[in-house]
């Protein structure tokens, strides 16, 4: 079995963008490549590029009609760009797509699934997904909150279809509520969704009860300190409890205080500590096997640091 961290990325994520200012950015996946470079660690990596996922993949976690609208949109800005058209289509006030963006959607999810071989096939002991778009506000049906598919979801209904696991998890700590993870798993008694988000927040959404769900809305400026007491009292007996044979993260760095997308207070040390704590529940029930795809993160600097410590906690550097 591999001891080593696997990286997975691919130029088209950096392709598709949602126009000038918008927060989620390609500039994002350049200030994580930045700081590797600086401090060291991406050298420790072993560097994948993507492949793009099928449609059946992506076909376990979402509607066909909305793939097939998702692919007619980014197809159809083609003929409208030649006529003079925009350059965007929009799907809501925050998300829009380019010509670039199916193909950064399949390299996003082909990432994850990607990454889920290579650690069920003990190449690596786990994995990063630097991709965008992020994915955890896409729900089986609707793209929104700059996601289309959810990355994550396609990866976590893979590994029990495709490689007959039993039992997962997905762990999201983006400061926003992972509603579309929620809305295609919920009920799933086969997937342990944890997670921790600001409240009242983006989405305006009505939380699932579903017994497959560890929800803990938190208010604005809760601290780190907060965060983690919560995740020993209410995440980690219910993952022992569940025991996943493999662990998915929803890897979002906004909740980190400099972060003007939220009001929480999360550093770089939390997130270290986060990782940590999972790692321990993947030793003891999934052999350590971890699948982390980036979501949210738009402080550049923040962002940077925050994933350099995910990293370094994954790879035990």
């Amino acid at each position: 079995m591999s001891q080593a961290t696997g990286y997975f990325t691919h130029p088209d994520c950096r392709r598709h963008e949602m126009g000038p200012g918008h927060p989620e950015c390609p500039s994002r996946l350049d200030a994580i490549e930045d700081r590797l470079l600086a401090s060291g660690l991406g050298a420790a990596l072993v560097r994948r590029e993507a492949t793009p996922a099928s449609m059946t993949e992506l076909e376990l976690a979402h509607g066909r009609m909305h793939l097939a609208s998702l692919r007619g949109l980014s197809d159809g800005l083609r003929d409208e760009i030649a006529a003079g058209g925009p350059t965007h289509a929009q799907i809501d006030p925050d998300t829009s797509i380019n010509i670039h963006s199916w193909d950064a959607i399949l390299v996003a999810a082909g990432a994850a699934i990607d990454a889920t071989d290579a650690v069920m096939a003990g190449e690596l002991a786990n994995a990063f997904c630097a991709v965008r778009p992020p994915g955890h506000h896409a729900t089986r049906n609707q793209a929104m909150g700059f996601c289309f598919v959810n990355n994550v979801a396609v990866a976590a209904k893979y590994a029990l279809e495709r490689h007959g696991l039993e039992r997962v998890a997905i762990i999201d700590f983006d400061v926003h509520h992972g509603n579309g993870t929620e809305d295609i798993v919920a009920g799933d008694e086969r997937i342990l969704m944890c997670s921790f988000y600001q409240h009242p927040f983006y989405p305006p959404w009505d939380h699932s009860t579903a017994p497959n769900l560890v929800n803990l809305p938190v208010p604005a400026y809760t601290r780190g300190m907060d965060i983690r007491e919560l995740v020993d009292m209410m995440w980690l007996p219910r993952l022992d409890a569940h025991k996943p044979q493999m662990i998915f993260i929803s890897a979002g760095f906004d909740a980190h205080r400099d972060d003007e997308m939220g009001q929480l207070g999360m550093v770089e040390n939390d997130y270290a500590w986060i990782t940590e704590r999972i790692k321990e529940v993947a030793r003891r029930h999934a052999k350590g096997r971890i699948v982390s795809c980036l979501e949210g993160g738009y402080d550049l600097g923040a962002l940077a640091r925050s994933v350099e410590a995910h990293l370094r906690a994954l790879a035990d550097l």
